[in-house]
């Protein structure tokens, strides 16, 4: 395999979880008969570019389908994360009604209703039709296409131009990630800025977050990698900003490579602090899978210890990043009978590989389990304070990365 970026030859590995279907694939009661779809999910880190990318088995149509289950809204905190960036972004910028905004994956409008609602002109770029449609219901205009750099030529043709695009959690999405960022160039105006959040590849490898690996993950980026990826595609990355989001992430601001703006004392402090942290040397890499198969093993002796002791456990969060790990530790609903979302797509439905129910969040207070295991556990104190009767109760909550956590 070549690298995504620069085409090298990968040889070096850094994470093997074995066999797993689509981390978003939700199933229907009548699809546990058929059989499902499963691909290797593993990385590999290029030594020359230092982009650390998943194996190529399948296209982004077979993750992003037509009624992906995924839903920004659902999500209070992550509402509030988009209602202060767009703030933030409207004052920094001086945006008005003459303006144009670009969010590619825009998802159901969980941010651009706050453009709308401001008066500020938009547009949203979203192939899944299902939270398209929930953002077109919204006032929102949606293109429903894959965002690339052909897209973005025919946007320049019919003047639609972007003095902001933004892109939230969608960079580490994309199979052609050379393209996606050809495609941000071109569509964007001479003195515009883009701004994109993504992971960070180093709090990835500090926290034990294996479980965010996941097919719909095409890369784990790095500042250092994202830099050299936008000076290749003529822009350049001109501000950054660590965030607490998904578990520790990065808002790089970026513009035209001939843009006046000066380049921050930010950008080279955190390159600096990458390589201080070993992301560009193969020893930080070569230990991660042993972390990883440490919290497999606590996930399960945790869980079969619980049913030992007759304790009954319930999960909280359908959650991309709870697929990973309950298929890497190979959990099914007989040490894990039900997980509550608030996602009305998810419900009704059952977890991909270990076809664990979905219900509605509701249950988890007729259950009332001994236990509460929060798979999404960057959002687990929001969780928590929703579930704080259950805590009076007596139940306690349990998260399991990057260790396992009973409280």
């Amino acid at each position: 395999m070549k690298c995504r970026h620069c085409a090298s030859e990968l040889r070096c590995d850094f994470l093997d979880l074995g066999f797993a279907p689509p981390s978003n694939a939700y199933l229907t009661k009548d699809a546990l008969s058929k059989p499902e779809v499963y691909f290797p999910l593993r990385l590999k880190v290029c030594e020359e570019c230092w982009l650390v990318q998943t194996e190529d088995y399948a296209s982004a149509e077979t993750f992003f389908s037509s009624d992906y289950a995924y839903f920004s809204s659902a999500s209070r905190s992550w509402l509030d994360h988009a209602s202060r960036y767009t703030d933030m972004i409207t004052k920094r910028l001086g945006l008005s009604n003459e303006s144009m905004v670009i969010e590619v994956a825009s998802n159901d409008g969980y941010l651009l209703r706050n453009f709308v609602a401001a008066g500020i002109p938009c547009l949203g770029i979203e192939p899944t039709d299902s939270t398209a449609e929930a953002a077109e219901a919204q006032g929102i205009p949606v293109l429903r296409k894959f965002f690339g750099e052909e897209l973005a030529k025919s946007l320049v043709s019919e003047g639609r131009t972007a003095d902001l695009i933004l892109g939230n959690n969608v960079y580490a999405h994309v199979p052609d990630i050379n393209d996606f960022t050809r495609g941000l160039k071109a569509a964007l105006k001479s003195e515009g800025t883009i701004t994109l959040e993504f992971p960070h590849l180093m709090e990835l490898i500090e926290h034990n977050q294996f479980d965010t690996v996941y097919h719909e993950h095409f890369s784990y980026l790095s500042l250092f990698t994202v830099q050299r990826i936008f000076e290749q595609a003529g822009l350049r990355v001109f501000d950054v900003e660590q965030l607490t989001t998904h578990g520790g992430s990065l808002r790089v601001y970026g513009c035209h490579d001939t843009d006046q703006r000066p380049t921050l004392e930010s950008v080279q402090q955190i390159i600096d602090e990458e390589a201080a942290r070993g992301l560009r040397a193969k020893t930080v890499y070569a230990g991660f899978q042993q972390k990883a198969e440490a919290v497999k093993n606590d996930v399960l002796r945790f869980l079969l210890q619980a049913k030992q002791d007759g304790k009954t456990v319930g999960a909280y969060g359908a959650a991309a990043k709870g697929n990973t790990l309950l298929n890497f530790a190979g959990v099914k609903p007989d040490l894990l009978p039900f997980v509550c979302d608030a996602a009305a797509a998810k419900q009704n439905k059952y977890l991909p590989g270990s076809h664990i129910p979905v219900v509605h969040p509701d249950e988890m207070g007729e259950r009332k389990p001994d236990y509460v295991v929060i798979l999404p556990w960057n959002i687990a104190e929001e969780v928590k304070l929703q579930l704080a009767s259950l805590a009076e109760d007596g139940a306690k909550f349990v998260t399991f990365v990057p260790q396992l956590l009973v409280e």
